[in-house]
């Protein structure tokens, strides 16, 4: 049995990687814009003394794969671009949502957190234009470029370990741990798994309610969404992007629990190896904590939420081979957390 799952694993990991790879964020020209267009004429409008000729034309790239429509505009010869995140069209699994509320939620967020962290500014928000909301572009390497190319990888773990501190740190609140069970068992709606395997996942997350293993003294914000493309290294510097899963009173080990399945799933498609991921995981680990103890709480409570990291992966639409293997990672992730108290 043991050496038939590895035949079937090493099948789904050899489809997977051709997936992953064609997932890279991509940008594509699609427009140009001149003057008189109601968009182009409000972006100059926004932008102010930062536009010296106000009279230019704007080229219009849009960004892929992403859960709304997302665009670049970019002036030419002003080394300057702003990104467009469109909450009224979206293009990805979610379309149950407001969008109004949604597009100033984020804004919202992005304006408290611009004097804690490196995030691109936040520029504008109007619901006229299909719910837009405006910022800076940061230019930069993506963490999953680092990855691909192991562009000194420990370094980028580090500075993104410290970022994470820093927002989590500096955003606490109380804890409340119904809401990180409830977005656990959303996820988990959303995938409409058959009842045996939900029956399974339920259970396990009966467990683990009942446990003390992901308990905390205090809640904070989380960025909610630290998958690799999110994160983008200029210099010395950590950006990061995307705050619209983001939400308060919350477990600080959600995004280390989500970088360390995205490092998982990295390894196990594109190397061969899952456990290639480990010395990445405990750097990164290693450099968030404080101290020993704090380290082993952290291990304690990251399966959990390695777990919601791998389940978040299963909602995008990927092969019924790849959606297996994935739920078969994340109830491991569960299971073997589990272990660790007998």
């Amino acid at each position: 049995m043991r050496k038939i799952n590895q035949i079937f694993r090493d099948f789904v990991l050899e489809k997977l990687e051709v997936v992953q790879v064609a997932a890279m964020a991509r940008e594509k020209r699609v427009d140009t814009l001149g003057p008189g267009n109601a968009f182009r004429d409000w972006l100059v409008e926004v932008l102010g003394e930062r536009i010296a000729d106000r009279n230019c034309k704007v080229h219009v790239y849009k960004i892929l794969p992403s859960s709304h429509t997302v665009c670049r505009y970019e002036f030419p010869h002003q080394e300057f671009s702003v990104v467009a995140k469109f909450y009224g069209e979206p293009t990805g699994w979610k379309r149950n949502y407001n969008p109004v509320r949604s597009m100033e939620k984020e804004f919202d967020t992005l304006k408290r957190l611009e004097p804690i962290i490196n995030i691109p500014r936040p520029l504008a928000a109007r619901k006229d234009f299909h719910c837009v909301l405006l910022t800076e572009h940061v230019k930069g390497k993506s963490l999953y470029r680092c990855m691909k190319e192991d562009d000194g990888l420990y370094d980028r773990l580090t500075a993104l370990a410290h970022a994470q501190r820093k927002l989590h740190d500096q955003t606490r609140s109380d804890y409340r741990k119904e809401k990180d069970f409830a977005r656990f068992h959303k996820v988990l709606d959303q995938l409409r798994l058959d009842p045996s395997t939900r029956l399974r996942y339920d259970r396990l997350l009966g467990d683990w309610w009942y446990s003390s293993m992901i308990n905390q003294p205090f809640g904070c914000r989380v960025h909610g969404d630290a998958n690799p493309m999110n994160y983008l290294f200029n210099g010395s510097k950590v950006y990061l992007l995307d705050f619209e899963s983001s939400r308060e009173h919350a477990n600080f080990v959600q995004d280390l629990g989500i970088v360390a399945a995205e490092l998982k799933h990295y390894f196990a498609v594109h190397r061969r190896n899952a456990r290639m991921a480990e010395p990445y995981i405990g750097h990164f680990l290693w450099h968030y904590g404080r101290n020993e103890s704090e380290f082993y709480s952290i291990t304690r409570a990251l399966p959990f939420f390695m777990s919601l990291g791998l389940l978040r992966m299963a909602r995008l639409g990927q092969s019924p081979e790849h959606r297996a293997y994935i739920l078969q990672e994340a109830q491991a992730c569960l299971e073997s957390g589990l272990k660790a108290l007998s």
